[in-house]
């Protein structure tokens, strides 16, 4: 049974056109709570522990171009920079969202490190340019330019070709 915080991030994540299936996954499974599949995320709704799993795994999806998003696998890979645009992303999601960085930034994950990368990606120190350079948002820079919110502010939440 899913909680209403992950209820909550569900629904968003399908309006901005993740598609999201509820099914049970395999212990083995990377995350066995929660999977990757083409196009969006598969969420094991008996294990889900933590819903900003949810926005964590959403971000991956987010931050790839179209082409990989409709054909990535489950695992989304070991490379820094995805990483890190993933992380970026799913702060802005959560504060989108109205909740606390802690949702996605638990205690159980981020080896020790939550409350640090909480504070960098709240100062916006780090994956901004990398979010910028993708077409997602805006450096305070840029977006005083431009006559638009800055980071945390999302321009758009998923990557198109460019």
């Amino acid at each position: 049974m899913l909680d209403p915080t992950a209820t909550r991030i569900i629904d968003w994540l399908r309006q901005i056109g993740l598609t999201v299936r509820l099914a049970p996954l395999e212990a083995g499974s990377f995350l066995p709570r929660v999977m990757l599949e083409p196009g969006g995320l598969v969420v094991d709704p008996e294990r889900l522990l933590y819903p900003g799993d949810l926005l964590h795994e959403a971000g991956h999806l987010a931050t790839m171009l179209p082409a990989q998003r409709a054909s990535t696998g489950s695992n989304a890979g070991s490379d820094m920079g995805e990483e890190i645009a993933a992380q970026t992303w799913s702060y802005a999601a959560a504060v989108h969202l109205s909740l606390a960085p802690e949702i996605v930034f638990h205690p159980a994950g981020y080896h020790d490190s939550a409350a640090r990368l909480i504070e960098i990606y709240r100062d916006g120190k780090a994956g901004v340019p990398l979010l910028q350079w993708m077409g997602l948002t805006l450096d305070r820079t840029r977006a005083a330019a431009s006559s638009v919110p800055p980071w945390p502010h999302m321009i758009r939440w998923l990557r198109i070709d460019q």
